[in-house]
């Protein structure tokens, strides 16, 4: 029975270093009691990034200043914003780079096209180097009468060799 246990405790705790993701940072001290406006700031948390962590959620960091833009967040839904209102004087406040999925606008063009401009840029570099390789691999293969001469010379002394 030991072994059995053994065995439970040691899988329940690779499962809880497996599954991160189902724990939030968010703190007991910072929910509100309206199930309603917990539930619509959890939401809106989902959707806005910590300005530290940079590709994670306020929902999902421990960051002193994701912790700070939560509380914020339940601040505004308590005094009566929508959450529109909340996500614009965030965006405000801090610009579009807060929210996780910025607006196709002319400030964020440059936030949504950079990465498929490098992804275009690196298979094009690839695509030349290949090209070249190719070009200098097919140059090299040829060779000149001498070198074939040369060759069967080596290849005729080998093969009469005892």
């Amino acid at each position: 029975m030991r072994g059995m246990a053994g065995n439970l405790a040691r899988i329940l705790l690779l499962a809880t270093l497996l599954m991160p993701g189902l724990a939030y940072a968010v703190t007991p001290d910072e929910m509100l009691k309206d199930p309603a406006l917990e539930a619509r700031a959890r939401v809106l948390s989902q959707e806005l990034r910590c300005m530290v962590c940079q590709n994670q959620s306020i929902d999902d960091s421990d960051a002193p200043l994701a912790k700070d833009l939560r509380l914020l967040v339940r601040e505004r839904l308590v005094k009566g914003d929508s959450d529109k209102q909340v996500l614009d004087f965030l965006v405000v406040r801090y610009g579009a780079f807060v929210l996780l999925k910025p607006p196709v606008e002319t400030e964020t063009l440059l936030l949504w096209g950079l990465a498929p401009m490098v992804l275009l840029i690196g298979v094009g570099a690839l695509f030349m180097m290949a090209r070249r390789r190719k070009a200098v691999t097919l140059e090299s293969v040829a060779l000149s009468a001498e070198e074939q001469r040369r060759i069967e010379k080596l290849v005729d002394s080998i093969s009469t060799k005892p």
